[in-house]
């Protein structure tokens, strides 16, 4: 199996999640801070993720833009919707984000979607985990655009997966 071919189950989670009424019961339950910010999930293959946020009342900062933890809000979750489609399809295996860095280039106003191409690269990652049983880290890349098609903001985030025995 290719680290990228599409399993039931992964199906069976993409499914899921992309149902708007079911994210949001999801993100209410586990991610209640997603959820109030006003996340959504637009896109979700096995190669890559799209999530968007918009700035309102309760994402904006003192400067009439979106506040930079809500932006790294929806870059983890472009990476991380991946990361859970990969594990929850198989073996338990554990993941968590070690790292994160930003960089700020525009103000972000409006629409931003954030998206993370890199699903290849996680299933490689969970793959080899199970396989070995030892911890596999990957570097991820969401970047977030405006309405525009301007780049706002790119964060680098480092997961890290590791299969339980």
């Amino acid at each position: 199996m290719t680290p990228t071919a599409d399993t039931p189950q992964a199906a069976a989670f993409r499914r899921q999640v992309l149902n708007p009424l079911k994210l949001r019961l999801f993100m209410l339950r586990k991610l209640p801070m997603a959820w109030l910010a006003g996340l959504r999930l637009t896109v979700l293959s096995p190669d890559a993720a799209t999530v968007t946020i918009r700035y309102k009342y309760l994402t904006q900062n003192p400067f009439r833009s979106l506040y930079f933890a809500c932006l790294a809000m929806a870059a983890e979750l472009a990476s991380g919707i991946q990361a859970m489609m990969q594990v929850q399809a198989g073996s338990p295996v554990s993941m968590l984000v070690t790292g994160i860095q930003g960089d700020f280039t525009k103000k972000a106003v409006g629409l931003i979607s954030f998206t993370c191409p890199d699903g290849a690269r996680i299933a490689q990652a969970v793959a080899e985990s199970r396989a070995t049983g030892e911890g596999r880290t990957v570097e991820c890349t969401s970047t977030g655009v405006d309405e525009a098609g301007d780049v706002v903001a790119v964060f680098r985030l480092t997961w890290s997966f590791r299969a339980k025995k």
